[in-house]
């Protein structure tokens, strides 16, 4: 009767009670590919979105006129899943433009245009940097995306910052601002004192190699023909009209460690099989697990968080710049904007950039009054590009950090030793709940790509669980040695 009862509450703001093989929490890129593919193994699935839209971390609206992609968007060589997912869906992609000299502000605000893929830094400052990607690409090799937690040097390179370990490797002060460029604002958006050495390396390798990550050409190569978020529109589309519900928080996952599983959210109870977790890991704590989940998993997800970034857009009636012969790429250490690209949609006559705000600098921006804010980070802009920065027809900042259901960008990333200490269990199942995210992939870490690669490695697990009559394991997300009873997965006792 107590479970009963424990239902019969948790029902009350579920105006509809369902059944299926598979429930999925979040409608993101990983979600609707785990779908994609359990459906086409023939499992049936429903997604529980607590948004009004799909796709997550990627999103495209319409501002004042503007089609901007507020969320993620840039497509990489590297990103094979998902370059194989456009082409069949027949999406389109076009290249980010690169055309002409980029521009440096160094250390002492001083403007420099260059061509070529090294800043126009003194020769030892460059000499140092290429020396350190040096370095990084070699243990980017050697330590690999897979396991980096199980290198012989990986608790010795998670116990140190990666800021401190820069201060090991030289005493270019600007090399090393030079080289956090990219992780700390560019990548993990913390502060290079807030991760550690084997973070970085895993952020690296999980890009193919650090010289990956410092060449934009690379790493911010192409963009999809109608945004990002259209690639989750279409998965969307090729599920059933009724197996995504919309604006349905999940809110309490009742799970049997043999097996099976009801979800309560806010529109829609399901019972089901498995459930595979797609949100990242900063909102599992948003879902009530009952029995709680086990004390590993408590443990680990306190040690993950999200970094901060102010993605701003600036829309103008020409992309001026080009006049000048520039690219619309800038960089600069010290600069409120550390990064700057032309970010111009396909065939739009105007021109639009994209410039990012990160961590720290973040924090300074959001305690000023909007106006201001908006003045501050125009200026930065304007010391890359001159004076007609300061006047865009279109001005927008994504904040996904007051997000409620991201609260924070682009993904989480583990404290000083968390990465060595709980890395090997994070994508452990526990009991009938799987987990997949961008937050926990090896290649493509905080890519669509990753997340991609997550969707479908956790459908893949259920589907040869289910298919061999593999045991749910321990709580410790670990597979028993001992087959487990083998009853109706759906007649679950949560009293």
């Amino acid at each position: 009767m107590k479970g009963n009862t424990m239902d019969a509450k948790r029902s009350l703001g579920s105006s509809q009670a369902r059944e299926c093989d598979v429930v999925v929490v979040g409608a993101g890129p990983a979600g609707l590919m785990a779908a994609r593919t359990l459906r086409a193994a023939g499992l049936s699935t429903i997604v529980l979105e607590a948004r009004d839209r799909v796709g997550g971390r990627t999103w495209s609206q319409e501002i004042d006129g503007a089609f901007l992609e507020i969320g993620g968007q840039w497509v990489s060589p590297d990103q094979t899943v998902l370059l194989e997912l456009l082409e069949e869906l027949g999406m389109e992609t076009f290249s980010r433009y690169r055309e002409g000299a980029s521009v440096y502000l160094d250390r002492s605000g001083v403007r420099h245009e260059f061509t070529g893929e090294m800043f126009p830094a003194s020769e030892q400052t460059v000499a140092e940097m290429e020396r350190i990607i040096g370095t990084l690409d070699e243990l980017a090799a050697s330590i690999g995306p897979q396991e980096p937690w199980s290198h012989p040097a990986a608790r010795e390179l998670d116990t140190v910052t990666f800021n401190e370990w820069l201060r090991s490797q030289t005493e270019d002060e600007a090399a090393r601002e030079n080289i956090a460029i990219f992780l700390a604002g560019g990548m993990l958006t913390k502060p290079d004192h807030a991760f550690s050495a084997l973070q970085a390396v895993l952020m690296a390798a999980s890009a193919g190699s650090f010289s990956n990550l410092v060449d934009e050409d690379f790493i911010l190569d192409r963009r999809v023909v109608g945004g990002m978020q259209s690639v989750s529109e279409a998965m969307h589309a090729g599920l059933p009209e009724d197996s995504v519900q919309l604006s349905s928080p999940v809110r309490t996952i009742a799970w049997d460690p043999a097996g099976g599983a009801t979800v309560f959210s806010d529109r829609l109870t399901v019972r089901a099989r498995e459930v595979v977790v797609a949100v990242p890991p900063n909102l599992y704590s948003r879902i009530s697990f009952e029995p709680p989940l086990p004390r590993l998993q408590h443990q680990m997800h306190q040690h993950q968080s999200m970094g901060l970034v102010i993605k701003v857009h600036a829309v103008y009636g020409r992309p001026f710049w080009r006049e000048q012969g520039l690219s619309g790429t800038g960089f600069g250490p010290n600069e409120i904007c550390q990064e700057v690209y032309d970010n111009t949609n396909h065939l739009d006559s105007r021109g639009t950039l994209v410039a990012f705000v990160s961590d720290e600098l973040a924090d300074q921006m959001f305690s000023l009054p909007a106006e201001e804010r908006r003045e501050s980070i125009l200026r930065s802009l304007a010391a890359y590009l001159g004076e007609q920065a300061l006047t865009p027809e279109v001005y927008y900042e994504s904040d996904f950090g007051a997000e409620e259901w991201t609260r924070g960008a682009y993904a989480a990333s583990f404290d000083i030793g968390g990465l060595s200490r709980y890395g090997a269990h994070q994508r452990s199942a526990v009991g009938p709940l799987h987990w997949a995210c961008s937050d926990l992939a090896a290649e493509g870490y905080q890519h669509v790509d990753g997340a991609l690669r997550q969707g479908r490695r956790a459908a893949q697990d259920i589907v040869h669980r289910l298919n061999t009559g593999g045991d749910h394991g321990d709580h410790n997300g670990q597979r028993g040695d001992q087959v487990a009873e083998q009853t109706d997965p759906l007649e679950v006792n949560h009293g």
